[in-house]
């Protein structure tokens, strides 16, 4: 009998559109003689979907089209687990509830991959690929991320962090700050975003209220650190759990302007190449050259960041290389990362379908280790609970 695993993909996120992309991916990379796949498309006003339509990228060109052709669904907890219920199946439907034996989120930035969908599959009691509510939370957050590796000894830059409503009534002593503690150049960002989304570098005082502003409109929290001017980009994936992992051959992303932007991702550089592939389609050098000794550092390094966040599944980490100091500084960590780096593991002689297989393996490794701990207690408490004529203020024990 073949597990049947849900993929959830979209969110109610600004990296709505990349999670698309890489979840048609990665259903087209499952091996179908061991897994039957259902697709859960999570609109962004939050209402889930299913259907045969959306295992094809192209249907996503008229998304009210391709909805309309869609059922709307929800999942329901029952004695034998965990069920895909259609919510417009009619009286006289043949729609049946579908068993879902795992869950793979891949999805994309806050809403989702900040631990929102860990936490909705706990409380299912589903078991899931990726991260738990708690990694995957910290991952998200680059200033708690910075704050964990500091605290384990791992080499992360200095940063000023601030809220935005401190920002608009205290903007000058925030300025002060910054130019104190960080100077220029540096860079804004918001702490909960990924795919470079809101990212600005700053040369001069003279451009740092527009990065800010702009950062502010993707997020309360802005995170300021020092740009390293004699930068190379270097990417590492880890796949596994905090127990066991492997890192991947290194990566170089090739940039058009002086930070890896949104567009050098995605729509590559501003071209219009066709359909975006996603991650996959970043021109990059794979391997990244660089020496053994300096290659052997990052992927040691990626597995220690990967066990001191407690990770599990595939992430990728994101390094920034001062050639000037030969010093390898962690950027920030992708928990469910674009295209979820399969590439980077096809470059490690590692298939994606095999890749996948680990994954699943992982995942429910996790759940027959939770299936041992203790949740409740039996008591009989409740028993002698009476509140009495003062009601709850009056209770007994």
């Amino acid at each position: 009998m073949k597990t049947n695993i849900a993929v959830f993909f979209g969110c109610r996120s600004v990296e709505h559109e990349v999670s698309i992309i890489s979840a048609v991916q990665a259903m087209r990379a499952i091996n179908r003689e061991k897994y039957d796949v259902t697709p859960v498309y999570v609109a962004k006003d939050g209402i889930m979907y299913t259907g045969e339509k959306l295992f094809d990228i192209e249907n996503y060109r008229d998304l009210p089209k391709l909805l309309a052709d869609c059922e709307k669904i929800t999942f329901i907890k029952n004695e034998k687990g965990v069920s895909l219920h259609y919510l417009s199946k009619g009286l006289f439907s043949k729609k049946k509830d579908t068993e879902i034996d795992l869950a793979f989120p891949i999805v994309h930035g806050t809403n989702c991959e900040d631990g929102t969908i860990s936490g909705y599959l706990e409380f299912l009691g589903l078991p899931y690929i990726g991260c738990d509510i708690l990694s995957a939370a910290v991952g998200m957050d680059k200033a708690v991320f910075k704050d964990v590796l500091k605290s384990a000894g791992l080499p992360v830059l200095d940063c000023v962090k601030f809220r935005a409503r401190k920002y608009r009534t205290d903007k000058q002593n925030i300025i002060d700050e910054i130019k104190e503690k960080i100077g220029f150049p540096l860079i804004i960002k918001p702490v909960n975003l990924g795919s470079s989304v809101g990212i600005s570098k700053v040369n001069d005082e003279s451009e740092l209220d527009e990065a800010i502003n702009l950062a502010i409109s993707f997020a309360d929290l802005i995170l300021a650190e020092k740009a390293v001017t004699d930068l190379r980009e270097i990417n590492c994936s880890v796949l596994g759990d905090a127990d066991n992992c492997t890192a991947s051959v290194c990566e170089e992303p090739f940039m058009h302007d002086e930070i890896l932007s949104y567009k050098d991702k995605y729509l590559g550089g501003g071209k219009n190449d066709g359909p975006s592939k996603g991650m996959a389609s970043l021109g990059r050098k794979i391997p990244a050259d660089l020496s053994k000794e300096k290659s052997d550092e990052i992927r040691d390094l990626s597995c220690r960041i990967f066990k001191a966040l407690g990770a599990s599944g595939v992430v990728r980490i994101d390094y920034l290389l001062d050639t000037k100091t030969d010093t390898v500084y962690a950027n920030e960590i992708n928990t469910i990362p674009g295209s979820l780096a399969f590439y980077l593991w096809e470059a490690t002689d590692l298939k994606y379908t095999d890749m996948i297989d680990r994954l699943v393996e992982t995942a429910f490794k996790r759940a027959r280790n939770r299936e041992n701990l203790t949740f409740t207690i039996d008591t009989n408490i409740l028993s002698g609970v009476s509140f009495g004529s003062k009601g709850v203020k009056g209770a007994k024990i």
